[in-house]
């Protein structure tokens, strides 16, 4: 997609969280899956969207890791390098266990978002972002689309509120009542429908121009 993205850069942002003492990070193709960045951890975990807030300070957001890995030790060759193709496939995305669909109006315009570009029919409310499947390059796509009806949304709050329902609550609570928002939202689902074309287009044309 044109964006140049440097391991060497990601792991070192990673390196200065104090709670990690060793990671590694690898872009993974697995089952058929869109390529993601995978970060490979060692010390003392933390929560993922902590890590995420973390490393948003100093990176681009397509440079921030879709998935976590907490490991006891990195995998070595008996030579004493890190052994990359003995880093376990991360889980298979799944979703949440209770399923609860979305309700308030702000609720449900994220989940059209989230469907639309997750290529999903449903999701719940409690289904985490990354735990789809999402990535930093589909964060950038679903800040996009919810700008128009949450202009004070940034890209950082949805790393930090990565389930409907938290980042539902955070913007009713920055932006007014859910009545207000269901406004906001009505006004504003042309405006929606226009980015997503243009979107559409973009991919076009990146997927005809020569790498």
């Amino acid at each position: 997609r044109g964006f140049r993205i440097e391991l060497g850069e990601i792991e070192a942002a990673l390196g200065r969280h104090p709670m990690v003492s060793q990671c590694a990070v690898l872009a993974r193709t697995d089952g058929g899956q869109e390529t993601r960045l995978v970060a490979y951890l060692v010390g003392t975990a933390v929560p993922v969207a902590k890590l995420r807030a973390h490393l948003a300070e100093t990176l681009p957001d397509y440079m921030v890791p879709a998935v976590f890995v907490w490991l006891d030790v990195l995998p070595l060759t008996p030579n004493g390098k890190l052994d990359r193709k003995a880093l376990p496939v991360p889980n298979a995305p799944i979703s949440a266990a209770v399923f609860e669909p979305p309700k308030s109006n702000t609720e449900q315009h994220i989940a059209a978002v989230w469907c639309e570009v997750l290529g999903r029919e449903t999701v719940s409310i409690h289904d985490n972002f990354f735990d789809l499947g999402g990535h930093s390059l589909l964060i950038m796509r679903v800040h996009s689309l919810l700008m128009s009806a949450y202009p004070t949304l940034k890209i950082v709050d949805l790393f930090t509120y990565p389930r409907i329902r938290l980042l539902a609550d955070a913007l009713d609570q920055a932006t007014g009542t859910p009545e207000q928002a269901q406004s906001r939202a009505g006004q504003t689902r042309g405006e929606q429908r226009r980015a997503l074309e243009r979107m559409r287009a973009q991919d076009r044309q990146s997927m005809r121009r020569p790498h």
